[in-house]
């Protein structure tokens, strides 16, 4: 971690926090990250999209404990002062192959867990995701926009039910008075992200096949846009979400504000990874959208927060340990 923990490991020392797809790709970074402040984490994951060697640092610590199981189906008499909602699966390619079981953490799994709340008055963190603008018209995008989804569309498992997740959390807020906080994450990126399995997403994708001098593969146009954030901004920003006051029945877009062309993102792995790959173009998927790219100056103003990795730094380092871990 390459930020200053300090401000946040005060507020955050000993309290219990429960954290559903603690063993994956952001939220097993958040686990270590706050069992190293002395809290006492409980991670739920059924290791569906999470992996457990993620987490295999942080097995036999006396703060911390696993249970695999679905969050839908998670009980507990226990009492948490902060719940994170991350359990969810991410990749449209996975998303779009699991429509129910993409449905299913993002619906009944958050009605599960805001009541688990609502018995304790814990504090609910909802990691939601810029999917929920679909294909927004409004570039950057505030969190005033309502968003242009297609309910019907092969992606509106993953977007509806994000959508859904998050219209429970503010019923809940309004009917009890829960403090439940959403982030709107954008595109992540760093170690620990899937590599290994054929739904990985753009960058570690890109990544892979240009240090095996394959084709990158660019679903359409490759005009299309995104932007990317590295972990460990996405972590400071979550830090932040957890321990400010005052932002209660709140919502965040977390991401980078600079925009990049797939096919340039293409074009910076090869050439980071001195790579031989050449790019071949495939059918784009459907609801694709077209550019994506957050206003931030909401967390700004109020967290205080902004992305400090440039791109390049970011994907040299996720270059570095995907050369370690990739099979």
């Amino acid at each position: 971690m390459e930020f200053n923990t300090e401000n946040y490991k005060d507020k955050l020392e000993n309290k219990s926090i429960l954290i559903s797809g603690g063993a994956g790709f952001i939220g097993s970074w958040l686990s270590e990250t706050l069992v190293n402040f002395n809290l006492n984490v409980t991670v739920l994951d059924n290791l569906e999209t999470g992996n457990i060697n993620n987490i295999k640092n942080l097995m036999g610590k006396n703060n911390f404990k696993f249970l695999k199981a679905d969050v839908q189906n998670y009980r507990t008499e226990e009492r948490f002062d902060l719940i994170v909602h991350a359990a969810s699966i991410p990749s449209p390619d996975l998303y779009i192959k699991k429509p129910i079981e993409t449905m299913l953490p993002n619906s009944i799994g958050t009605l599960n867990l805001l009541e688990i709340c609502r018995k304790t008055d814990s504090t609910f963190i909802y990691l939601s995701t810029s999917e929920v603008y679909g294909n927004a018209e409004l570039i950057p995008t505030p969190e005033t926009y309502f968003g242009l989804v297609n309910p019907i569309g092969i992606r509106s498992c993953y977007d509806e039910s994000k959508r859904f997740g998050e219209a429970l959390c503010m019923a809940y807020f309004r009917e009890y008075n829960l403090d439940v906080r959403i982030v709107r994450i954008f595109n992540t990126y760093g170690p620990r992200i899937e590599i290994n399995s054929s739904y990985s997403r753009v960058i570690p994708r890109f990544i892979v096949q240009s240090l095996k001098n394959e084709d990158i593969t660019i679903f359409g146009t490759g005009l299309q846009t995104r932007s990317f954030l590295y972990i460990d901004d996405l972590l400071d920003a979550l830090l932040r979400m957890l321990t400010f006051e005052n932002i209660k029945g709140e919502v965040f877009n977390i991401g980078s504000d600079k925009e990049i062309k797939i096919i340039d993102l293409a074009k910076i792995v090869i050439k980071l990874t001195n790579s031989k790959s050449s790019i071949k173009y495939l059918p784009p998927r459907p609801d694709d959208p077209v550019r994506r790219c957050p206003d931030i100056s909401k967390a700004k103003q109020t967290l205080k927060w902004f992305p400090k990795t440039e791109l390049n730094e970011g994907l040299i380092k996720t270059i570095y340990w995907i050369k370690e871990n990739a099979r």
